[in-house]
């Protein structure tokens, strides 16, 4: 069931908001539902804080011998 809920932003914001949702092609009340979601599920998963990205990327890189030199070497290829 969906209800209405009202909030009282600067109108600045409220622009903002709008070019936002409008580049990704949503509404504003589907990027704050969306945006209550993930608040909802940061509280609630492991390491409070951390985004649902970040937490499904743990682990990823151990026992991987990476060096900062690697890294350098990437951003080299990328940038250069």
């Amino acid at each position: 069931m969906q209800t209405k809920l009202t909030l009282r932003l600067d109108e600045d914001l409220i622009r903002q908001a709008k070019a936002y949702a409008e580049k990704r092609g949503k509404s504003v009340s589907r990027i704050v539902a969306d945006y209550f979601v993930l608040l909802n599920r940061m509280s609630t998963t492991e390491g409070e804080g951390v985004t649902p990205v970040v937490h499904s990327l743990r682990g990823v890189l151990q026992g991987a011998s990476i060096e900062e030199s690697d890294y350098r070497d990437h951003l080299e290829e990328k940038y250069l």
